[in-house]
């Protein structure tokens, strides 16, 4: 069955240095772009992720730093990803929590101001891990009745996530069709900064969901403890986790500092 687009979906996949989100790279990023009448277009870019390449990514994907040697970085190729993603929705497999803050970090090292935000996100893992559980090989097999020949490929597993997407449509009856109902079904809880540290709680409220604060609102949190902002803007978080709460900082400052309307002495 195929999915009800109103704008491009862009299935994408990383290849990375590793699975720290502050602090590891892009080496391989693919994507393939499903346009609302159905055309598609897609393409794979090798990055020097300009750090090293341990043994340990290099097993799994297969890339080692003297394949990207000669490869642009990131930085060179932003601008260029910027205008294939800006007004599209975006997919993957496991991208909510690995994909799409590895990317936010990216994006924000090479100074592009892209707010993913303004995007809709499909995890087909979040989908595959509902109704069945299993990896994105075991999910090929077992919706697409087909094996991965080169898994660990951006380029593979991007064509896979996509097969087994419109597999997962025919499949079940109850699963919406249309990016708004797949994004919501594909999310567990709604994050504020990618990487899942501050989420909304059932009032809408940003909340911390780490650590000793773990489901208190961050405003409270950084009215009583100052120092855990510094904590975290000196810490190894993600910077699009630091923005965010610098923004909801300045928020309450700004709400706080504004005078009350109809005030005055008398």
């Amino acid at each position: 069955m195929k999915l009800a687009l109103k704008k491009p979906l862009v299935i994408f996949d990383l290849e990375t240095t590793g699975l720290n989100i502050a602090n590891d790279r892009i080496v391989e990023i693919s994507y393939l772009k499903v346009f609302p009448d159905q055309h598609e277009e897609s393409k794979t870019y090798r990055v020097n992720p300009t750090i090293h390449i341990p043994k340990e990514a290099t097993a799994i994907h297969g890339i080692c730093d003297d394949d990207v040697a000669d490869a642009p970085t990131f930085s060179a190729i932003a601008h260029t990803l910027t205008n294939i993603f800006v007004g599209c929705d975006l997919a993957g497999y496991n991208s909510n929590k690995f994909d799409l803050p590895l990317l936010a970090e990216e994006f924000l090292r090479a100074n592009i101001d892209f707010d993913l935000k303004k995007c809709r996100f499909i995890d087909v893992q979040v989908i595959f891990h509902k109704k069945e559980q299993r990896t994105l090989e075991a999910a090929y097999k077992f919706y697409c009745n087909k094996a991965m020949s080169n898994a660990h490929s951006a380029e593979a597993d991007s064509r896979a996530t996509y097969e087994v997407l419109q597999s997962q449509l025919d499949r079940y009856a109850d699963l919406p069709h249309d990016i708004d109902g797949l994004s919501d079904f594909s999310t567990y809880v709604k994050v504020v900064d990618f990487v899942g540290h501050i989420i909304l709680n059932d009032k809408q409220e940003e909340v911390f969901n780490f650590g000793k604060y773990k489901g208190q609102s961050v405003t409270t949190v950084l009215a009583k403890d100052p120092l855990y902002y510094s904590w975290m803007m000196n810490g190894n978080f993600p910077q699009y986790t630091k923005n965010v709460l610098t923004a909801i900082k300045l928020r309450e400052f700004k709400n706080c500092d504004s005078p009350t309307i109809g005030g005055g002495t008398e």
